[in-house]
C-alpha cells in the first residue's frame, strides 16, 4: 500500500492582488510556512501561472517547479474548473458563465466553447511538461436545468444531453491520453456529472475511456445526502484526486437540500472549514489508504463563517493528522510460524496415511 501524500492546498480560494497571494513565489512561501507540501494550481489565474506558456515551454514549467521546490513544495495537479465548465453551457447560464472566459470570446457561445476546448488541450500539454499524471476539472452542464423538471421532461432529453456531452469531451480525453494524464471530474451540483449514476451515464458514452476519472470531494455529497463512503467503494479505481473539504447538512421544517434560495450562511447545507462540519474524515482516509489511493490529500477551503487564513492554517494540521502511514507488514507477523508446505498439508489432514482419501 501507499501512504497518501500531503498535506496540499488548492490555491484558487487564496490568490489575490495583495501580498503574499499575488505571485507564485510569495504564495508558495505562505503555503510552505503553514506546513503544506504540495499546491494544486488554478490554471486560469495569470497572477501565479501562465497556462499558454506552460503548454508551449517545458523550460517555463521547469522554472515553475523550481520556484516551488525552493519552498519545499510540489505541484499536485493543475485545475481547469472554470474552463471545463465552458465545454458545455446551457443557454440559461450564458451570461453567468461568460465571466469565466477570455474577454475576446464573451457573448459568443461558439467561440467561448472553442476557447475552452483549447484551454483543456493546453492543460494536457502543460501537465505533461510538469510531469503530472492527473488533472482537475468540471464537466459542464447541458441537462442541469432539467434536474427536477416541471413540466415533465420530454422523452430522450437527458439522453441527448449526455450524448452531446460525450461528443464534446471524447476528443479532449483522447488528447489527455496522448499526454499520459487522467482527466478527473469533480462530481458537483451544477454539473451534469453530479453523482455516481450521472458519471456512469457519461462513462458509458465515452466508451469507458481510461482517462475519464474522478476528483473525490465528500462535501458535495453531504449537501445532496449521498453516501460518500460507499461512493469510494464503488469508484475507488477511478478516483485519482482528493479534495479534503468539510460540510454540514442541518435540515429544518422550513428547508432541506435545495436551500430555499438562501445565502450560504442560512442554508441547511453549508460548506465548512475542516473539522467544523460533519464529514467523517477518519473513515475516508482509512478507505483511501486501504484502496491504495495514489495521490495527494488537497485542502479545498470554502466556509461561510471562518476566515480563510485560519482555515488554511488549521487545514494543514488537520490533514497531517489524518494521513495514515500505511503498514509495511502485517500486525500479527510476530506470531507467524513460517511457510512450510508439509506442515500446511498436515494441518489440513491432506496426504496423511489413513486419513480421508489420502490424496
Amino acid at each position: 500500500m501507499k501512504t497518501i501524500k500531503g498535506p496540499a492546498i488548492f490555491l484558487a480560494q487564496f490568490t489575490a492582488d495583495t501580498a503574499p497571494f499575488n505571485s507564485l513565489d510569495a504564495i508558495a512561501g505562505w503555503a510552505a510556512g503553514l506546513g503544506y507540501k504540495g499546491v494544486q494550481i488554478p490554471s486560469w489565474d495569470s497572477r501565479i501561472f501562465d497556462l499558454k506558456k506552460a503548454a508551449g515551454s517545458k523550460t517555463y514549467c521547469d522554472e515553475v517547479k523550481g520556484t516551488l521546490a525552493a519552498h519545499g513544495l510540489e505541484i499536485t495537479e493543475l485545475s481547469t474548473h472554470l474552463q471545463g465548465q465552458l465545454v458545455a453551457v446551457h443557454p440559461a447560464y450564458d451570461a453567468g458563465f461568460d465571466g469565466f472566459a477570455a474577454p475576446e470570446v464573451r457573448n459568443d457561445p461558439v467561440k467561448r466553447q472553442q476557447w475552452a476546448v483549447q484551454q483543456l488541450h493546453d492543460a494536457a500539454q502543460a501537465s505533461a511538461h510538469l510531469g503530472l499524471t492527473a488533472h482537475a476539472t468540471f464537466s459542464g452542464a447541458l441537462a442541469w436545468p432539467y434536474l427536477y423538471s416541471w413540466p415533465p421532461r420530454p422523452a430522450g432529453l437527458i439522453e441527448e444531453a449526455f450524448d452531446e456531452l460525450a461528443r464534446r469531451w471524447k476528443p479532449i480525453l483522447d488528447r489527455f491520453d496522448e499526454a499520459g494524464v487522467d482527466v478527473c471530474y469533480e462530481i458537483h451540483p451544477g454539473e451534469d456529472l453530479h453523482d455516481g449514476v450521472s458519471y456512469e451515464m457519461f462513462l458509458e458514452r465515452v466508451g469507458n475511456h481510461p482517462r475519464a476519472c474522478l476528483l473525490y470531494d465528500p462535501s458535495h455529497f453531504v449537501l445532496q445526502q449521498l453516501d460518500y463512503l460507499a461512493y469510494i467503494d464503488h469508484y475507488h479505481e477511478r478516483i485519482k484526486i482528493f479534495h479534503v473539504k468539510d460540510a454540514e447538512f442541518n435540515p429544518t421544517g422550513k428547508q432541506g437540500v435545495y436551500g430555499g434560495f438562501q445565502s450560504w450562511i442560512d442554508r441547511a447545507g453549508r460548506f465548512r472549514s475542516l473539522g467544523d462540519g460533519q464529514v467523517d474524515f477518519g473513515a475516508i482516509f482509512s478507505k483511501m489508504a486501504a484502496y491504495d489511493f495514489p495521490g495527494w490529500a488537497v485542502l479545498e477551503w470554502e466556509c461561510c463563517i471562518k476566515h480563510p487564513e485560519d482555515g488554511a492554517r488549521e487545514g494543514a494540521e488537520f490533514i497531517k493528522k489524518h494521513i495514515i502511514r500505511v503498514a509495511e507488514r502485517a500486525f500479527d507477523d510476530f506470531a507467524a510460524g513460517g511457510v512450510d508446505g508439509a506442515a500446511n498439508r498436515a494441518m489440513l489432514g491432506i496426504g496423511i496415511s489413513g486419513s480421508g482419501s489420502g490424496i
